[in-house]
């Protein structure tokens, strides 16, 4: 999965939100461990891994370890105009079943919500609230935005020669997941 998005801000703002033990948690995750290089994270409740690499305030590379499977995220920042671009590259071996039950969009749409956080939390300065995004993302705005990111990855992987059928099954499939409530 590649995931590329703008934000208004420096790119020294933008490196601080994402490599700070302290401002991780306002837009994504609590981080613990070690973030130097050679160290392990841990995100609470969710990936762990060794920061593999670090170049500040231009990349880092760290590996996502979750549900026993490793994969490899990078991440790039490049200056642009009065902003900075954040891209982030996720690669992983995915399972077939796995696939063709999600496509790329179980992934993606995970980044896409993400990322959004990220833009908020970095346009008001403020922290976003787990269980206020939680609600927004089962909301009608949220359900629209999820549905629309879904099919972008679906509309992404017929692109890349994936059946057109099965890509968007495997959206709406990815859709329901997200907006969802965990008690159903």
């Amino acid at each position: 999965a590649v995931a590329r998005r703008p934000y208004a801000t420096e790119r020294d703002d933008l490196w601080d939100a994402l490599t700070s033990a302290e401002r991780l948690p306002r837009w994504f995750l609590p981080v613990s461990g070690d973030l130097s290089v050679g160290g392990r994270y841990q995100l609470e409740g969710n990936a762990g891994g060794v920061v593999e690499r670090c170049d500040a305030p231009e990349s880092f590379a760290v590996t996502w370890e979750f549900g026993g499977q490793v994969s490899w995220l990078e991440v790039r920042l490049t200056e642009a105009g009065a902003g900075t671009t954040l891209e982030l590259v996720h690669e992983a071996f995915v399972d077939p079943e796995m696939w063709e039950r999600f496509g790329p969009g179980a992934v993606g749409a995970g980044w896409d919500l993400g990322l959004m956080g990220l833009g908020l939390h970095l346009e008001s300065g403020a922290a976003v609230d787990p269980k206020e995004a939680e609600a927004w993302t089962l909301s009608p705005d949220g359900v629209e935005f999820v549905r629309l990111v879904t099919t972008g990855w679906a509309e992404a992987a017929v692109a890349d020669g994936d059946d057109p059928t099965r890509a968007h099954e495997a959206a709406a499939r990815t859709l329901g997941f997200y907006t969802t409530p965990p008690e159903a």
